[in-house]
């Protein structure tokens, strides 16, 4: 139901441009929904990490108010994805089934897994990324297999009722270059630059979200203020690639090799206003949208076929920005199979350990250095 509601808040708003101009009473309403429900202080995504990790309440309302408020900002132009949407809906009704099943202690942090698993997987149609970013995600360093059986069997089952239901995957047929020497190190390089992307768009997540709060105290005036400007943004660009989820642009990258130098640029203002206001979605697809257009530009001056370097820079900016490595691996084979492997590998573990400790989610704790043996213990930033 989030994946059709979302498909067609995007065709509507793509069909009537005009929609744009309701988003700030759209971000109204969703600041009053939250006022209503006393959730003002949510911290999305970050909640459910912490949940988690620290045993934490996370409220079942979450699930409806994630629900309606991304619907509302994808129908009227705002800026951002659905996974990370999703991972707070999975969340809060995996935290739903355990109360009502009596699950006490750990148990309840392994079906709040299975929840995030099976409805990444239900909307994206990546299971064993599912799987696997549900596991890694909590704690950069430490997996945690215990979960690993419930929540393949819940991404598998969710997967299947998706394609069950008309979902279909998201793939892309990638010409990958023969493995040499020369081409390896033009990866290294795409993607040393590509972590550096990768760290600007978490910095100015954070840093807009925090110049909203301290600028406007009051969160109706705050989400007005951040509708009305990405409605300047959108006239500014003369486009409406930036508003939305943004698949079709991320779709031109890979398939056709085509990307605006500046697109990268823009998505990350556009998606740092939405977001930091107070309007709601997810900041998975932006990374996509982020990584592809900006490895095609990259990839072109490097001498990488701008198709290739689309995907890689998909992958680096995504490992980079969610501090998973094993995850954007498994997502790069879903996405665009096995036979560059080697290639993606590369771009996983170069944009990973030199993204420090940057992160789209302040919850997410850097437990493991990710350069030495030792205990580390911090939150990402």
């Amino acid at each position: 139901a989030f994946h059709v509601s979302l498909e067609y808040a995007n065709t509507v708003f793509g069909a009537y441009t005009w929609l744009i101009w309701l988003l700030p009473p759209g971000g109204l309403l969703i600041a009053l929904m939250y006022r209503l429900t006393h959730m003002t202080k949510s911290g999305g995504t970050d909640d459910v990490i912490d949940s988690i990790r620290t045993g934490k309440h996370l409220r079942f309302m979450t699930a409806p108010l994630i629900f309606i408020s991304t619907f509302i900002t994808h129908l009227f132009g705002g800026s951002a994805g659905r996974e990370g949407a999703a991972l707070q809906l999975g969340g809060s009704i995996g935290v739903k089934i355990g109360r009502a099943l009596r699950l006490q202690g750990r148990d309840m942090h392994t079906v709040t897994l299975c929840g995030m698993s099976a409805l990444f997987s239900a909307l994206f149609c990546t299971p064993l990324t599912a799987v696997f970013f549900a596991l890694e995600v909590i704690s950069v360093g430490i997996m945690y297999y215990a979960a690993l059986l419930p929540c393949l069997a819940a991404s598998l089952l969710a997967y299947g009722i998706a394609l069950w239901l008309g979902a279909h995957p998201i793939t892309f047929t990638v010409d990958i270059p023969s493995y040499s020497v020369d081409l390896l190190w033009r990866v290294v390089l795409l993607s040393l630059c590509c972590t550096a992307v990768s760290v600007i768009f978490c910095y100015t997540m954070r840093r807009t979200s925090q110049a909203f709060k301290k600028l406007f105290k009051n969160p109706f005036l705050r989400v007005a203020v951040g509708a009305s400007l990405i409605i300047a943004l959108t006239f500014l660009t003369n486009t409406n690639d930036y508003n939305g989820a943004g698949m079709d642009v991320v779709h031109r990258a890979i398939d056709n090799g085509e990307a605006v130098p500046t697109a990268w640029i823009w998505k990350i203002i556009f998606t740092a206003v939405t977001i930091g206001c107070g309007l709601k979605g997810g900041e998975i697809v932006p990374t996509m949208f982020i990584g592809s257009t900006f490895g095609c530009v990259m990839g072109s001056l490097l001498g990488l076929p701008p198709a290739f370097s689309a995907a890689i820079g998909l992958i680096a900016v995504f490992c980079g920005s969610v501090n998973c490595p094993v995850t954007s691996l498994i997502l790069s084979i879903e996405l665009f199979g096995s036979s560059g492997l080697l290639f993606f590998a590369t771009a996983c573990v170069i944009s990973f350990i030199l993204s420090g400790n940057f992160g789209l989610y302040h919850a997410q704790k850097i437990v493991y250095s990710k350069l030495h043996m030792s205990w580390v213990d911090r939150h990402a930033r």
